[in-house]
């Protein structure tokens, strides 16, 4: 049930959930199918779960000159939304100074740019996701102990299987679990996905061919990775599985008289950030099921958290806006019996430290994480015939051998994404082509064309170039650093609606980077046993460096490197076994507070490899039972004694 803010604010609920995304979407879903009344705020608009709205979305995305993942979303000032193109790489002014600049949401304060973004609307950043769904290792759930690194989790990946499991249908995942099981991900014998997987790309097909079955030694940890290219579970539409749930099968819909999103996907090339067919799952899906105990409010931003009795706290305080573009707004305070913190990992944090909530470890706001992406891009042999870039899904594959094993000891583990859209992402490919060909640029490689093309020579020219293209996306894993943190300083840095901005600091240590040498190295020989040429390149040109320019000593030499965003914001409030060393508890509780649960990515002590959506999802699922019994505790009905069993009673206890 949609509610206007004010009306939401006139009543008393069992639980609060602040953000719409897919935690806040999930969390809300389920306590509202157990009987609670449950009130969720979302600070953005709402509109893209109608036809309309969705079709606006679309001719955004179809007008905007850089389509980035934000660009289908039109800009709120009243909430705004950390951007791709916030930051732009500059010459340093000084030795040692910083290579960017940033004009956005964030005030960046660190040595390097924090990349990562998100949608601060309905549905969240689950608007705009790629919708891979990868599930983490066991190894990822213990590095400390095994690895000599980062922090280690207060549960472990078999406390989350039933939990996946729950997300995978939650999203309808298409995969091959057979394959999964293979990694050591998925450890039910029997378990198939919701959906068969999305078929291999062409180009996937290209590499495996050439890849499978070869060994690649990389120099850091000298772990030698035999190469397979592997299958990517995906939350979108494919063809349901009708082995699945004990061989009753999938249906998309999820429930019984509600439609089903979207068609399947038929390989359009825009999933981020949105896809014209709605084949990608995404947070409405979730929303769709909402039943009349829960009411959502959209432009409601939630200010700070009000503080009860007892180390409780006891609602929000949130303020409303109608005009995004001119963001004057009404305050209103919710009172619940629960708070669920469900905003975003920054967003989160900046939320806590506002309302000076879960202070005794010191921790909110610090470990900020993310996956640090190389690109690496090259061009196939000419005899072999154009690879097919450009269609389908981001990535259908990857190799993941170099995700796990003892190396990890010496260098931060990655896991390499067989990209399906060429030199976009490093170059801006295909525009950046068109443009260099036609003389009014560089080419992508950072040498200028002299010799310009026009007409069916252009034709042949792009085809090929563009046909042959390949490129290498490596997320790396960062481990929790204190040092990289979310902080606020509302005196100086406010947004239009006067709420503290995140101001981010934000850095890679050593462990991260000899991780990237061994990434660049290991994408370099696979470009070699391709029998593709290279293009790869990080060092400045012309003065001015990439954006996530470093430099990093290697051998004996020093190693130009550069990396972006990937969307994966983690850490702030991270869970642990003790409010001395952690915000929030397994159930993603706050240890200061008992009704008080912080959720999503941000409670993550390490993020491993893999995209961190479905874990986050099984996270809240699991904190959506835990919420359910503790409510049900809360209103369990007093069970008093007939006054002759009380007389009783306390002459037996003086007796």
């Amino acid at each position: 049930m949609t509610v206007t803010p004010a009306a939401a604010a006139r009543r008393h609920y069992d639980a609060i959930v602040v953000g719409a995304g897919w935690a806040g979407s999930l969390i809300a879903e389920r306590l509202g199918a157990k009987g609670w009344q449950v009130l969720v705020l979302e600070a953005g608009n709402g509109g893209t779960e109608t036809w309309p709205g969705y079709l606006d979305s679309l001719d955004t995305f179809y007008s905007a000159v850089a389509k980035v993942p934000n660009s289908a979303y039109r800009p709120n000032r009243a909430v705004p939304s950390p951007d791709v193109l916030d930051m732009a790489p500059i010459r340093p002014t000084e030795p040692g100074g910083k290579e960017f600049t940033s004009d956005g949401y964030f005030v960046q304060e660190g040595p390097l740019p924090y990349g990562t973004d998100y949608l601060r609307a309905l549905g969240g950043a689950g608007m705009h996701w790629l919708g891979a769904v990868p599930r983490m290792h066991p190894d990822d759930f213990a590095v400390r102990r095994d690895y000599e690194y980062g922090r280690d989790w207060p549960l472990t990946a078999a406390d989350l299987q039933p939990f996946y499991a729950r997300a995978e249908r939650e999203m309808g995942v298409a995969g091959d679990a057979a394959e999964q099981r293979e990694l050591g991900v998925v450890h039910d014998p029997a378990y198939v996905y919701p959906m068969h997987g999305i078929p291999r790309s062409y180009l996937d097909a290209y590499c495996a061919e050439r890849l499978d079955g070869h060994e690649i030694v990389e120099p850091v940890g000298g772990q030698a990775g035999r190469l397979k290219v592997t299958a990517l579970p995906q939350a979108r539409n494919s063809t349901p599985d009708p082995r699945y749930d004990g061989g009753r099968g999938f249906r998309p819909s999820g429930a019984s008289g509600l439609p089903n999103y979207g068609e399947r996907c038929v390989g359009n090339a825009s999933c981020v950030p949105i896809c014209p067919v709605q084949a990608k799952s995404s947070p409405l899906r979730v929303q769709a099921r909402f039943d009349g105990g829960v009411t959502l409010a959209t432009r409601s931003v939630v200010t700070r958290v009000l503080h009860g009795r007892g180390g409780t706290v006891r609602g929000v305080e949130y303020r409303t806006y109608g005009d995004p573009a001119t963001p004057v707004s009404e305050p209103y305070t919710a009172e619940a019996d629960i708070v669920v913190l469900a905003a975003h990992a920054i967003e989160n944090a900046r939320l806590m430290l506002f309302s000076e909530a879960a202070t005794t470890s010191g921790e909110v706001g610090k470990n900020l994480m993310d996956h640090p992406t190389m690109l690496a891009w090259g061009l196939s042999a000419e005899a072999d015939g154009l690879v097919g870039p450009y269609r389908g899904p981001g990535h259908t594959s990857g190799v993941e051998v170099f995700r796990f094993g003892a190396a990890r000891r010496a260098r931060a583990p990655f896991r390499i994404e067989l990209g399906n859209w060429g030199w976009g992402w490093a170059t801006g490919a295909p525009m950046s082509n068109v443009a260099a060909a036609l003389g009014v640029g560089g080419t992508p490689d950072g040498e200028v064309r002299s010799d310009h093309a026009f007409g069916p020579g252009l034709r042949r020219l792009l085809g090929s170039a563009i046909g042959r293209q390949l490129q290498l996306q490596i997320a790396i894993e960062q481990s929790a650093d204190p040092a990289n943190r979310v902080t606020i300083d509302p005196r100086r840095y406010r947004d239009p609606m006067g709420n503290p901005r995140p101001i981010i600091t934000y850095d890679l240590d050593d462990h991260v980077r000899d991780g990237m040498v061994a990434a660049h190295h290991v994408a370099g020989r696979i470009f070699r046993r391709l029998g593709a040429t290279d293009h790869t390149s990080y060092a400045p040109q012309n003065g001015v460096p990439p954006i996530g320019h470093l430099t990093h000593t290697f051998g004996g030499a020093e190693v130009h490197l550069a990396f972006r965003g990937a969307g994966h914001g983690a850490g702030t409030h991270i869970m642990g076994t003790s409010a001395r060393n952690s915000v929030v508890d397994s159930f993603q509780r706050t240890h200061d507070h008992p009704n008080l649960y912080a959720v999503g990515c941000g409670s993550m002590p390490s993020i491993g490899t893999s995209n961190p959506t479905v874990t986050m999802a099984a996270l809240a699922l699991r904190s959506a039972d835990h919420i359910d019994r503790q409510l049900a505790g809360l209103h369990r009905p007093a069970a008093l004694r007939p006054p002759a069993q009380r007389t009783a009673a306390r002459q037996e206890t003086t007796s």
